[in-house]
Parts: structure tokens; C-alpha cells; sequence
């Protein structure tokens, strides 16, 4: 496919309310929206959604700009696949990922699919997953969110407190689908093989990143399935992680294991050894949703997903017709491609920089 021009779009969306994260508070996202056109007046978009600050992963939106800029949208001026091209360039996946989603938007595009069809999505819609917060009304907020129809519920703990807390909500209700995210927090598996009695759908990444003898120690403590998130950067670390028993569920994020043709791999691999998957949230705009939807909607990804409306981050999200979740669910956009519209003209409003490339 001969491309025309790319551009690279870095904004600054403002958010609806303070968001908070392991490691702070994000006021606003900053991200990187990818524009790709044809030379037959079609477009693609992807979302680099790398964070400010390096918290999640290396990464940053500053260093994906640059590598984006001056290193991969070069090279797709070049025959080959995404993978092929950017071979050379090593780390940075989620530059990798974004511009491997607006060519994937163009493939799905040029074929009249949606993106859903295109990669082999079966779900017309995702079930979506809830957070319980460190708030002194963690009840009152599982009512909540069992109210609008989430189908399980992600509990935020304090170390050291984990079986107070737990116990809380059990006692209202003893088998809603509760998770607790260890964040890389830690060190031992002694601090948690005492929460199998709690009947969790799993602990999401407990230990740092890429310690998968520390996870598998712990997987082989506990009936309670081990789920990884930051451990996982590609096809490689899921297959490691599989065989030597560190998990038994994956979190995958399109931006953490390089885009598309990663999860596809990922996705087949782990449907063949019967290892559930679900997709996480970047907190993205409604263009990386849009892929993540798709991405939710293969067969493998069986879990709920850390997917939400565009309306739990932002008073106004780019895209013109913002994704809403109902009765714990999310549709699966069915337009051509990721089948939503960017709003070019809120796009500038809050952009910070541009940069373009012609081919």
C-alpha cells in the first residue's frame, strides 16, 4: 500500500476530573494521534499513548514523538510489513503501536470491514470491567458499579490491608467478580497466598516486570490464577511466561506489546494453550478505544476488559461520536475501519505540536 502523507498530531485533552494512578494524578492526556492517508483519499488513525511521565513503561510522549518522527514514519516509505520495517528500530512499542493502528485502520478501510472484521473479532460487543478506589465507601461503590452493570470489579488495596479490605466487600457479596492490580508492588509471594480464600478472578501483576520466577513461585503457591500486565512487551515474554507457568491469565494492551501484529500473535498463541485474555485500558481517547474494542472483540479475549465510555475520562473526547457504555457493555464500532470519526477541528484546538512527512 503506497502512502501519501502521515502526520503526527500531539495533544493535550483535558479531563473530566483528576485521574488517579499508581503513581499520581493525571490532570490531562497527553497523546499522540497518527494520520496516515492513501493515495486514494483514504485515512487511517492510531493512537500513541504513551504517558507524560515515565511511570508505566519507559516511555514517554516526548520520546515516542521523537522516535515516531525521525525514525519510524521514514520507513514506511519502504516495501514490507510494520514489523519488518521497524525491526531496526529496537524498544519503543508504543510509537510502534500507534502507527501500526492507522495502517491497520487503512488496511480495514481499503477492504470495506470494519476493524472488528478485518482482525477476526466475533463480538459485536465487550463487557466492560470496573475499579473499586481507596476510598472509605469501598461498599457503597461496589453497589455502584454492580448497578451500572460492570461485570467485575477491580479493587484498589493497601499492602498490609489486603484481607481487611477483601473481606469488607465479601461480606456484601460473597461471589461478584473481584480482581485486585499489584502494580509491581511486591516482593514476596508470602504477602499474598493468604488471599485465596477470597475467591478472586485473579491478582494482576504483583511483582516488578519481567520476574517471571517470582510470579511463577507464586502461581504455584496459589489456586488463585496470576494475571500479567507490565511483564508482557510481545509475543516473546507471553510465550516465556506461559511455559514456565507464571500466569495463568494476560493482560494485553495494543501500546505495551508494540500494536496489532504482536497481540494477533499473542492472541493465537495463548487461545492454544487455553490461557484466557482481556484488554487493557491506556486511558485512551476514543481512537485508541476504538482499536481496543477491536482488539476486545476476538474470541481469545473471553475476560472483561478495563474498556470504558469515552464519558468516564472526558467531558469531550475527539472523536464526533463518543463510545458509550450500557448495561456493563461497549459496542464494538461497525463503520468502516475503527469506524469512528476524528473531530479534526477540536484535534487542532488542543493540539500542542505537528509534525508531517509526504511520500
Amino acid at each position: 500500500m503506497k502512502l501519501s502523507e502521515a502526520v503526527l498530531h500531539h495533544i493535550d485533552l483535558p479531563m473530566k476530573r483528576p485521574f488517579q494512578t499508581a503513581h499520581g494524578y493525571l490532570e490531562s492526556r497527553e497523546v499522540i494521534i497518527v494520520e496516515l492517508s492513501d493515495g486514494e483519499g483514504r485515512k487511517g488513525y492510531g493512537e500513541i499513548a504513551a504517558f507524560s511521565t515515565p511511570f508505566y513503561t519507559e516511555e514517554t510522549v516526548q520520546t515516542a514523538w521523537y522516535i515516531a518522527k525521525d525514525f519510524l514514519l521514514p520507513r514506511l516509505d519502504e516495501r514490507g510489513a510494520p514489523g519488518e520495517l521497524f525491526s531496526s528500530v529496537k524498544g519503543h512499542p508504543m510509537a510502534k503501536a500507534g502507527i501500526e493502528q492507522a495502517l491497520f485502520d487503512l488496511y480495514a478501510k481499503r477492504e470495506g470491514k470494519s476493524l472488528r472484521a478485518f482482525v477476526g473479532g466475533e463480538r459485536e460487543e465487550v463487557e466492560a470491567g470496573g475499579v473499586i478506589s481507596l476510598s472509605n465507601e469501598p461498599e457503597q461503590e461496589l453497589h455502584i458499579l454492580k448497578q451500572a452493570g460492570f461485570q467485575r470489579a477491580k479493587v484498589k488495596v493497601e499492602q498490609g490491608k489486603e484481607r481487611e479490605q477483601l473481606r469488607a466487600l465479601r461480606e456484601i457479596d460473597p461471589d461478584f467478580p473481584l480482581m485486585i492490580d499489584g502494580n509491581g508492588g511486591y516482593s514476596s509471594p508470602e504477602e499474598l497466598t493468604s488471599l485465596d480464600d477470597f475467591n478472586l478472578l485473579m491478582i494482576e501483576q504483583p511483582f516488578r516486570s519481567g520476574d517471571f520466577h517470582l510470579h511463577r513461585n507464586l502461581q504455584k503457591s496459589m489456586k488463585t490464577p496470576i494475571c500479567l500486565d507490565e511483564s508482557i512487551r510481545g509475543m516473546a515474554d507471553a510465550e516465556q511466561a506461559i511455559e514456565l507457568g507464571a500466569c495463568q491469565i494476560i493482560n494485553v494492551k495494543l501500546s505495551r506489546v508494540g500494536g496489532w501484529s504482536e497481540a494477533l500473535m499473542i492472541h493465537e498463541y495463548a487461545k492454544s494453550r487455553n490461557v484466557p485474555l482481556w484488554c487493557g485500558g491506556m486511558v485512551e481517547t476514543g481512537i485508541g478505544k476504538a482499536h481496543s474494542l477491536a482488539l476486545a472483540s476476538l474470541p481469545g479475549f473471553t475476560l472483561p476488559g478495563d474498556l470504558s465510555g469515552s464519558d468516564r475520562y472526558f467531558e469531550k473526547d475527539i472523536i464526533r461520536k463518543p463510545l458509550l457504555m450500557k448495561n456493563g457493555r461497549i459496542p464494538v464500532p461497525e463503520g468502516p475501519g475503527i469506524g469512528v470519526e476524528p473531530d479534526m477541528e477540536y484535534i487542532e484546538s488542543i493540539r500542542v505540536n505537528r509534525h508531517s512527512i509526504t511520500y
